[in-house]
């Protein structure tokens, strides 16, 4: 059985940061592309950030790049988003996703398993 578990999020001021945590179980973590996505009350879910399974290739959705880092570690099961210079466009709840070996560009079709989401909250 896969699970995700996200942890890191919070309420946090305009220009702050946050990282999130999300540790795998129950697959080879180290066989798949893994996502944070978000979603904001009304909206769809969009990716933020991808890493390839290697770690060596990563995307951003244009609106966090510069600002959001993502990072894994294979032997933690573990991927991690870094949020700097948080703004208040940026409050959403985060989820964590395992998605296709193949490619960073990950989307909500080719994702296959889906953390329980936690809540970031950037206050203005």
């Amino acid at each position: 059985q896969v699970q995700l578990v996200e942890s890191g999020g919070g309420l946090v001021q305009t220009g702050g940061s946050l990282r999130l945590s999300c540790q795998a179980s129950g697959l080879t973590f180290s066989n798949y592309t893994m996502g944070w996505f978000r979603q904001s009350p009304g909206k769809g879910r969009d990716l933020v950030a991808a890493i390839s399974w290697h770690g060596t290739t990563t995307r951003y959705a244009p609106s966090v790049k510069g600002r959001f880092a993502i990072s894994r570690d294979n032997a933690l099961n573990t991927v991690y988003l870094q949020m700097n210079s948080l703004k208040p466009e940026d409050t959403a709840v985060y989820y964590c996703a395992v998605g296709s070996r193949s490619t960073v560009v990950l989307s909500t079709a080719n994702t296959y398993y889906w953390g329980q989401g936690t809540q970031v909250t950037v206050s203005s």
